[in-house]
């Protein structure tokens, strides 16, 4: 069976942004889906977010497997990757805003820092999904623009998607980030893999 796990960023929950209505189109296509509330989400820390993940025993992760995250829920999912037992490869990754080198930051911005600090086990995480996604904004008001997506895409491979002017693909944008139809369209392969990288 089909499954998809969404994971929501700091400072939000399950019910923020976009997260709702893919819930929702998912399961009307037959997905099981889990979106869950993360802990601490205003300071997050990695271990803790794993530890919600994992020690929920009625959730698999296999080849039907679909996990897409945005902003440190981004993050999260390469931490998940990293995680899986030898030998599980999830289908398909899809990281919106995600991050992973932070340079000098504003103190806003410090809670990222505990969630890249610790190298990422690229050839593991590589290992264990099938394909990759990495949709970007040029303009990305909290450090998670395109240059992120490229150091992703070097280490991973996978497909890089830029969106000329899209922010941080949330509600600061408006009320069209309440719905991400772009997202199901490559879960659905509907452009048979041929994705726009410029928008």
């Amino acid at each position: 069976m089909k499954n998809a796990l969404i994971l929501h960023g700091a400072g939000n929950n399950s019910q923020g942004n976009w997260f709702p209505w893919l819930k929702s189109k998912l399961e009307k296509r037959g997905y099981k889906v889990w979106s869950p509330d993360l802990p601490n989400s205003d300071e997050p820390r990695t271990e803790d977010w794993l530890n919600a993940i994992f020690s929920n025993k009625e959730w698999q992760f296999n080849e039907d497997s679909a996990i897409i995250g945005h902003s440190a829920g981004a993050t999260l999912v390469l931490r998940i990757l990293e995680r899986l037992p030898e030998g599980v490869r999830i289908n398909k990754a899809i990281l919106v805003a995600g991050v992973v080198e932070l340079g000098t930051l504003p103190e806003f911005f410090q809670y990222k820092r505990g969630l890249v600090e610790k190298p990422f086990a690229w050839e593991k995480i590589k290992k264990s999904a099938k394909e990759f996604y990495f949709i970007h904004s040029e303009y990305d008001p909290y450090q998670c623009g395109t240059d992120q997506g490229k150091i992703m895409q070097k280490h991973l491979g996978g497909k890089l998607i830029i969106k000329p002017d899209e922010g941080h693909f949330n509600l600061e944008m408006g009320e069209k980030y309440r719905r991400f139809p772009f997202i199901l369209e490559i879960l659905e392969e509907r452009k048979g893999g041929n994705f726009n990288l410029s928008g």
